[in-house]
């Protein structure tokens, strides 16, 4: 799903982006709900970037990754936490590209996204390569999810992506 965000570009550095896990809901611009079986999983966009909030069994996690005001957590490149009964891992990385190797991988990712069953892309006013976009899936007892946060001024693209899977306990010697 594409939509234009009816908002005001509000974090327009890939430097601003913050990491936060168990945040409440925030108020967001669109969200598309999806079911993999029993885990229910919402994609949000925000005015300043991306929420993530994934329940099952009475269990919840959330993922921010946004302009946070007064975080302290900046966007790491790597996290591998466990969360209950859930192993979390989490990766980032900025890309910087030419303005014309941005603009064609803006389109591809765009193009990519917005036809996507699991997809679910904005594009902020002022430029049609400003996006926040997410991708979604469900593979061997596993959620996964892919951002991209673009940032044309700076010619950064922020990717990040999310693994959150059932702890499997250790075999009894």
């Amino acid at each position: 799903m594409l939509t234009t965000l009816q908002t005001v570009y509000s974090d327009t550095r890939a430097a601003d982006l913050a990491w936060a896990l168990g945040r409440e809901p925030l108020p967001a611009l669109a969200v598309l709900d999806l079911r993999f079986d029993e885990v229910k999983l919402q994609l949000r966009l925000l005015g300043a970037s991306h929420q993530v909030l994934l329940e099952e069994g009475g269990a919840t996690c959330s993922e921010t990754v946004a302009c946070i005001p007064g975080s302290s957590t900046s966007l790491p490149l790597g996290v591998a936490k466990r969360i209950g009964v859930w192993e979390y891992e989490f990766a980032a990385r900025v890309e910087t590209l030419t303005e014309g190797a941005f603009a064609g991988r803006a389109q591809e990712l765009l193009a990519l996204v917005a036809d996507h069953p699991h997809g679910l892309a904005g594009t902020f006013p002022g430029s049609p390569h400003a996006f926040t976009a997410l991708l979604a899936q469900r593979a061997e007892g596993q959620v996964r999810w892919r951002t991209w946060h673009a940032y044309p001024q700076e010619g950064q693209l922020v990717v990040t992506r999310t693994r959150v899977g059932v702890r499997v306990p250790a075999p009894a010697l």
